[in-house]
């Protein structure tokens, strides 16, 4: 017995390749609108590979429209993913506290953070579960520089930690 084998999804060129713009990406989106429930499920197909999930055409027109640019433009990166997948599984219980989402700008754990704010130099401990300073615990760095400025600030930017995708540390 042969096996049916699953098209494989429609790739689309990148921009500047073969002529693909933004425009271009701009007007298969607002063609979605003008396609009928059958046609969108047909260009579910062609993008996915798969039968289309459902018959809602709200839900049709976002993820086609998101599968369109993300054809054309990438997707997510994997550390991405598994941050969402880690906060999804978060958000329905699946780990605790302990097991909370990873965040890779974090410092390890006994790490000394040192900043100085209005002459006076403040020393964060890294600590597993949170952040310490002057003996009082804090669940985000966000929260410490708060604490020390009095004002909502990026804990991370507050301290110097740059985002690696525009090529710091």
């Amino acid at each position: 017995m042969k096996s049916a084998t699953k098209p494989k999804p429609q790739a689309l060129p990148r921009p500047g390749e073969d002529g693909q713009t933004d425009g271009t990406v701009l007007a298969q989106l607002a063609a979605l609108q003008r396609l009928s429930v059958n046609e969108l499920k047909a260009k579910w197909e062609d993008l996915f590979g798969t039968a289309a999930p459902n018959n809602a055409r709200a839900f049709l027109e976002l993820r086609i429209g998101y599968r369109i640019q993300e054809l054309t433009y990438g997707g997510l990166s994997r550390d991405t993913r598994r941050m969402l997948d880690l906060l999804a599984d978060e958000v329905e219980g699946k780990i605790t506290r302990k097991g909370m989402a990873y965040d890779a700008r974090n410092p390890l754990p006994g790490t000394k953070l040192v900043r100085e704010w209005n002459g006076t130099e403040h020393t964060v401990t890294v600590r597993h579960d949170g952040y310490e300073l002057n003996g009082r615990k804090f669940k985000s760095l966000s929260a410490v520089a708060k604490a020390i400025t009095g004002t909502n600030w990026n804990g991370f930017r507050f301290f110097g930690f740059r985002d690696k995708q525009r090529g710091g540390t």
